[in-house]
């Protein structure tokens, strides 16, 4: 066994401050789908909700200079304790210059004295870090001499550091949706103070203490800080997530819809979309060591089937083989030409091209015999350990217990095999997922080469999407979303109310441009969408619009539908 590092052992891939980050980003994704941020980011957020939450950063800041204090105390370093009296410096001038800034931002605070209890639970919760416990507990070893005493300074600071990083990302996001020169943003001063570059310094020195003062700490006594640092962007998510907002919001989808109106009927395809692997490469895998079983045993068997070696040279050349072709499929109707509007019927005569293309692979495959001998089990128990996207497993749980709106949700794939699928949904209550796809052949649950062809082409998709809409209730409006990432997605994507992009593949991006598809990233549509649903009253979602939406993870689309 080769060595490596030891139990306990750090290894070293950054700041303390930026690893920590990076693991809770996914809060800061469910922060920025708030009705509240989309609100305030569209310019349209209800003054008085506005004026309530910044009502509560008094609290926050007079919380953080104590603990800051108390920091100062348990560091025994002289430039330790000179950092972190130069933060808290600067959160005693905030507290100071607090009236005035609201003022500078066109607002008047409301006499909010006293702390709403999402306040509460965080500053509880940062004077109990400063106090040396975490959850009620104390902290592993005796806070005695200086030196154990200096890593509940980092604790402290541990507890406050993702609330800066936090504030400092929410807002440069938000602020490269505006205008530079809009002054009827009336939230414009307030996403300019926390975007600015000396917010960041200071989210930054905050950080660069934290990395300092963690420097000689434990294995053990970083998770202490890891769990300070999770608890507290989980507590500042709480806190956004609970502001009361009084008025019509387009977010989280399933609790603004009407139950009583409407129905959501969720589409999703498989392959990259779901998966980290394609799973033709994966069944291909399981053929191949199925083959090189019986090549070492020498049992027989009732399927005639080729040796593993075999096996692998001919997966090797199909694939190959299919990636040339796709790609000179693709250029005989990509010329670079794009159209100004949405020409669906152009790209549904171009994706016929495709079709015969995918049709043609799928004889290959057939003719090839690659997979023949794959048992059912060995199937079912790949699809078990197949490992999905980070979030995806996630939204499907939620949605499938989801009780706030009638909801149905379908997978659509070219899969070959729908066993696989199934497996692959089969923990966590997802069993009841509506699985549409191709499926393989068996004899006595081994499989004969053979595939029993359903869903091959981008029309066969689409064809199973409409005959599912025809299907369902027909009672109330019935809103749809796709979400998918492939060029066989894409007339799906487009017929659906809201067609949502994921790992999206460059040739669904080629072609959509070639044929005036819009790509809009989710957040800055919504935002839109959150203005006109203020400005017109309305706000419809409808399907053919031309407009696709993109995502960079679950996370968006699990904050978008359901909230956190």
């Amino acid at each position: 066994m080769l060595g490596g590092p030891g139990p306990g052992t750090v290894v070293d891939v950054g700041g303390i401050a930026s690893r920590f980050w990076i693991k809770v980003r996914t809060h800061s994704v469910f922060v920025l789908y708030t009705p509240f941020f989309v609100c305030l980011a569209s310019g349209h957020l209800d003054s008085d909700a506005f004026r309530r939450c910044i009502s509560q950063d008094v609290h926050f800041l007079k919380a953080f200079a104590q603990a800051y204090e108390m920091a100062e105390d348990c560091a025994d370093d002289d430039d330790d304790k000179s950092g972190i009296r130069d933060l808290r410096k600067r959160v005693v001038q905030r507290i100071k210059t607090h009236d005035a800034l609201v003022r500078e931002w066109g607002f008047e605070l409301p006499d909010e004295s006293i702390s709403n209890n999402a306040t509460v639970k965080y500053t509880d919760f940062l004077m109990a870090a400063a106090s040396g416990r975490v959850e009620g507990e104390k902290v592993p070893g005796k806070i005695a001499t200086p030196f154990e005493r200096t890593k509940v300074a980092a604790y402290i600071l541990g507890a406050m550091a993702p609330c800066m990083r936090l504030y400092s990302s929410i807002s440069r996001e938000i602020q490269a949706l505006l205008v530079p020169d809009d002054r009827s943003h009336i939230y414009k001063k307030w996403i300019d103070s926390y975007s600015s570059q000396n917010f960041e310094e200071f989210a930054f020195q905050i950080e660069d203490m934290l990395d300092k003062l963690s420097i000689s700490l434990t294995g053990e006594e970083l998770e202490v800080i890891e769990k300070l640092y999770h608890q507290a962007m989980k507590l500042e998510a709480d806190f956004f997530a609970t502001q009361p907002i009084s008025q019509q919001t387009i977010v989280p989808l399933a609790r603004v819809l009407d139950p009583a109106e409407h129905s959501l009927t969720i589409f999703c395809d498989f392959d990259i979309a779901c998966t980290a692997f394609d799973s033709s490469a994966i069944l291909a895998e399981i053929a191949i060591i199925t083959a090189s079983k019986f090549d070492l045993d020498g049992s027989e068997t009732q399927i005639a089937r080729m040796s593993s070696a075999d096996l692998r040279s001919t997966w090797n050349f199909l694939s190959t083989q299919y990636a040339e072709e796709f790609e000179h499929c693709m250029e005989s109707i990509v010329d670079g030409r794009q159209v100004g509007k949405l020409d669906y019927e152009g790209l549904r005569n171009a994706l016929e091209h495709v079709a015969e293309f995918e049709k043609r692979a799928n004889t290959q495959v057939i003719n090839s015999g690659v997979l023949k001998g794959l048992h059912l089990e060995d199937i079912k128990r790949a699809g078990q350990r197949l490992i999905l996207q980070e979030g995806c497993r996630e939204f499907f749980q939620k949605i499938v217990t989801n009780d706030t709106l009638k909801t149905e949700f379908h997978i659509l794939s070219y899969c070959w095999c729908g066993d696989f699928i199934r497996s692959a949904f089969s923990s966590g209550g997802l069993d009841e997922l509506k699985v549409h796809s191709n499926e393989l052949t068996y004899e006595e649950s081994v499989t004969t080469g053979d595939i029993v062809r359903k869903v091959e082409s981008p029309m066969e998709k689409l064809q199973t999407f409409n005959d599912i809409l025809n299907e369902c209730n027909k009672e109330g409006r019935q809103l749809t979303v796709y979400i998918g990432g492939a060029v066989g997605d894409l007339l799906c994507l487009l017929q659906a109310d809201i067609g949502i992009v994921i790992s999206s593949t460059p040739s669904l991006r080629r072609l959509g441009d070639q044929f005036g598809v819009t790509f809009v990233p989710l957040f800055s549509g919504l935002v839109t969408k959150q203005r006109e649903l203020v400005e017109d009253g309305s706000c419809d979602w409808k399907g053919l619009s031309g407009i696709l939406y993109t995502v960079s993870s679950w996370d968006e689309i699990h904050a978008f539908i359901l909230g956190s």
